[in-house]
C-alpha cells in the first residue's frame, strides 16, 4: 500500500499548533467539557446568554427585504461603511469603505493579511506569549515563524529585541494588544519606538515591513483606558478585527481586515479580496453583514467585566496566588504555585476547576483564566482555588 503524505506546508501548521490542540482533543477538560459542575475558565466562550440585542438585531437582518438578500456577498459596501465610521470615531484614523475587507473574524482577516504581502520562505515576528494560532496561522501562509518575548516583567513589547530579530527575509511583524494572554495594551510610547524600528529597517533592506496589528479586544478595556491603536503610528499596517469579543460571540464569524489610509500600497485591497475569496470565500456571512448597522454599537457589560476581573483579583492574592491586574482583554494569569503548571492545573481539575496551563501559551510556570465565565461560576470556583493552591503548598513542603 502506498500512503500519500501530508503536504510538508500542512506537517508544518500541524506541528506549530499540536500542544493547544492536543489539549483541546486529550485534557481532563475536554473530557470535562459540558458538565454542569465544573468551572470552565479555559477559553473565552460565554458562559451566559447573549446580548438581547444581538439576538433581535440577527432576527431582523434574516427577514429578506429583496430577492438576493442571501445571494453571494462579498465586502457590502453599508458593512464596510459601518465599520470605517466606527474606527474613524474610536481611534481617530481616517478610515473610508475602501480601506476594509469583511472577514470571517480576526482568524480569517490575519490569514488574508499574510497571504497578500508574503512569499514563500518570508519571515513574520510574532510576539511571545502569544495566541495560540499565530505560528500556524505564518506558516500556513508559507511563512518562517521568529518568535520574541516580551518584556516579562511589564509584559511591554522588547522593541530592541524586535529590532535584533529583524532580518533582510522579514516582510511582518504581529502585535497583539490588548494582548491576549498578558492584558497588556502596548503604550504610545512603545509604539513610536517600533514605528521607528521598523521604517528604519524596511529602508535598510529596500523593502517595506509590514505590521499586522491584532486588536480583537480593543473595546475591552479596563479603568477607563484608552485604547492606542498600532496602526496610527505606522503607515504600512493592516488592522485586524473581530466583533466576537465585544459581543461575546466567537461562533459567529464577523470581522474584517483593514488597510491603513496611510498604506502607499492600494493594490493591496484587491489582492486582499482576492485571498478572501480564495481561502474558503472567507467573507462573513449575508446575515452577518446585513445586521452591521445594528451589532456595531453594542458591547458586553464592561462594569460587569471588571468586577468580575477585581473580585478574581482579590480573591486569588488573599488565598497567596501572585497575578498582576491586566489593563484589557479578559483574561489573569497568575503564576503557578507549582513550577510545573500543568501538574497544578490538573491539580485544580480535582477541583473542578479547569483552567489554561501556561505551557501552551509559550509561559512555563503560569495558568490563564478566561473571565467569561459566569459571576456564578467564578464564585464557585474560589474554594477549589484556595484547595488547589493548599495541596500545592503541601507538595513542596513534602519535596
Amino acid at each position: 500500500m502506498i500512503v500519500a503524505p501530508i503536504s510538508q506546508h500542512l506537517d508544518a501548521v500541524r506541528t506549530a499548533s499540536k500542544p493547544f490542540v492536543e489539549f483541546l482533543m486529550n485534557s481532563a477538560w475536554a473530557k470535562r467539557l459540558g458538565a454542569e459542575d465544573i468551572c470552565d475558565f479555559v477559553v473565552g466562550n460565554p458562559h451566559d446568554m447573549p446580548l438581547p440585542a444581538y439576538v433581535e438585531a440577527i432576527q431582523r437582518a434574516s427577514i429578506p427585504l429583496q430577492p438576493n438578500w442571501f445571494g453571494y456577498k462579498l465586502n457590502e459596501p453599508v458593512a464596510c461603511e459601518v465599520a470605517a465610521q466606527s474606527l474613524r470615531d474610536r481611534l481617530g484614523i481616517p478610515f473610508e469603505s475602501d480601506d476594509i475587507c469583511m472577514t470571517k473574524g480576526a482568524s480569517s482577516a490575519l490569514v488574508i493579511a499574510l497571504s497578500t504581502v508574503l512569499n514563500p520562505g518570508d519571515e513574520v515576528i510574532f510576539q511571545s506569549p502569544p495566541w495560540f494560532f499565530y505560528e500556524s496561522m505564518i506558516a500556513f501562509t508559507r511563512g518562517i515563524a521568529v518568535r520574541v518575548q516580551v518584556d516579562l516583567t511589564t509584559f511591554d513589547l522588547d522593541v530592541d529585541a524586535i529590532t535584533a530579530a529583524i532580518s533582510p527575509r522579514t516582510r511582518a511583524v504581529i502585535v497583539n494588544s490588548p494582548n491576549n494572554p498578558t492584558g497588556k495594551i502596548y503604550p504610545r510610547e512603545t509604539l513610536d519606538r517600533l514605528a521607528r524600528a521598523l521604517g528604519a529597517a524596511s529602508e535598510k533592506y529596500g523593502r517595506a515591513i509590514y505590521l499586522v496589528s491584532d486588536e480583537s479586544y480593543n473595546r475591552i478595556l479596563f479603568d477607563g483606558r484608552h485604547f492606542p491603536s498600532p496602526v496610527a503610528h505606522y503607515p504600512n499596517s493592516f488592522l485586524v478585527y473581530s466583533y466576537a469579543k465585544a459581543l461575546m460571540t466567537p461562533g459567529q464569524r464577523l470581522g474584517y481586515l483593514a488597510l491603513s489610509p496611510s498604506m502607499l500600497q492600494r493594490e493591496h485591497m484587491r489582492s486582499a479580496v482576492l485571498a478572501t475569496q480564495c481561502s474558503g470565500y472567507g467573507f462573513p456571512d449575508a446575515v452577518l453583514q446585513h445586521a452591521m448597522p445594528d451589532l456595531e454599537p453594542l458591547c458586553i457589560d464592561m462594569a460587569q467585566l471588571q468586577r468580575r476581573r477585581d473580585f478574581m483579583v482579590h480573591a486569588l492574592r488573599r488565598q497567596g496566588y501572585e497575578l498582576h491586574v491586566p489593563e484589557g482583554a479578559w483574561y489573569l494569569l497568575p503564576r503557578s504555585p507549582l513550577a510545573d503548571d500543568m501538574a497544578f492545573t490538573e491539580i485544580l481539575a480535582a477541583e473542578n476547576v479547569f483552567v489554561l496551563p501556561g505551557c501552551i501559551i509559550e509561559l512555563p510556570g503560569y495558568f490563564r483564566i478566561s473571565l467569561t465565565a459566569s459571576d456564578e461560576m467564578v464564585k464557585r470556583s474560589v474554594l477549589g482555588f484556595a484547595a488547589a493552591i493548599e495541596a500545592a503548598e503541601q507538595m513542596s513542603m513534602c519535596h
